[in-house]
């Protein structure tokens, strides 16, 4: 695990304790930091919406998987 050392204000991390439900700060600031990673891979999900195609069937997606034998 690497350590950091990181300023904040002490308002905003009384408050994101309080919206995480955190016991430390540590744990605050690492369950903020998943949740906006989690929530950008969300965006960019949701980003390629209509960008991609699929030429397989529903059936085939379902049934076709030809590692299972």
């Amino acid at each position: 695990m690497a350590r950091a050392t990181v300023t904040l204000p002490q308002d905003l991390l009384t408050e994101l304790m309080s919206l995480v439900d955190a016991k430390t700060k540590t744990e605050a600031v690492v369950t903020a930091v998943r949740d906006e990673i989690r929530l950008r891979k969300a965006a960019r999900i949701k980003a390629m919406a209509g960008k991609m195609e699929f030429i397989a069937e529903a059936d085939e997606l379902r049934h076709g998987d030809h590692r299972l034998g």
